[in-house]
């Protein structure tokens, strides 16, 4: 997949284009600042502006490795437009993403080196996280709650770089799902995501800049899904 520009500039959310290829309910821009979703993070909301008025975004494609932006009522636009991302829905996002990634840390470290598999963010600011974890202690789970918060308070740089899937493969910890990974970009690299002094890990998400941007969170319940299967559910306080 090519690289978006919201992997790179999460908190630029307004962004001027232009259309490349149009056809009725779909556009392909020259840039725009939407993640279309994936990993678990749901796609952007926001509206297309064009000089014959406006529209909601209703969903994105992925066509040869190029994003299309869906429209409604079969819109055709050609020309310039103005791109603009829903500011609480991405804010939202990117706090539940850097907050699952504190969380992954913290058990990668304490349950020896547990895999994820599921994630799952939601816009009413919870989110869930599923472990392979058999006959782990839920209580010992629950009880990961202040360090995560402390690690929020902490506001610990989030940034980004990347790394060939050689060595992506090559150093233990990066890929931390059981059964999928980031796709490389068109060079063959792989997105990491760095949170200063704890963790690193493959994603393709948007995040925040650093850990302190989020809101406190809230451990809301632990549920054993299999055998094996740990799910962790968190929620931002205050929502």
């Amino acid at each position: 997949m090519t690289r978006l520009f919201c992997q790179e500039h999460a908190d630029i959310l307004r962004l001027d284009a232009q259309v490349l290829q149009s056809r009725p309910g779909a556009v392909r821009l020259s840039q725009h600042p939407f993640y279309p979703g994936g990993g678990g993070q749901l796609p952007d909301r926001g509206i297309v502006r064009w000089q014959g008025g406006e529209v909601p975004v209703t969903g994105f494609s992925e066509e040869g490795g190029l994003v299309w932006v869906q429209l409604p009522d079969r819109i055709e636009i050609t020309g310039s437009v103005q791109t603009e991302v829903d500011p609480v829905f991405r804010q939202c996002m990117r706090e539940l993403h850097t907050d699952l990634h504190v969380l992954n840390a913290l058990v990668f470290r304490d349950f020896d080196g547990a895999l994820v598999t599921g994630v799952q963010m939601n816009d009413d600011g919870t989110a869930r996280i599923d472990f392979d974890l058999p006959g782990a202690d839920n209580d010992r789970l629950r009880a990961l709650e202040p360090e995560l918060n402390d690690v929020i308070a902490q506001d610990l740089a989030v940034q980004t770089h990347y790394v060939s899937i050689t060595a992506a493969h090559g150093e233990q910890g990066l890929l931390r799902s059981r059964s999928v990974a980031p796709p490389p970009s068109a060079e063959g690299l792989v997105r990491i995501v760095e949170i200063a002094g704890l963790d690193r890990q493959a994603c393709g998400g948007t995040h925040l800049a650093s850990t302190g941007a989020s809101r406190p969170v809230r451990i809301l319940k632990i549920e054993n899904k299999g055998r094996s299967n740990r799910r962790v559910r968190i929620g931002l306080q205050g929502l």
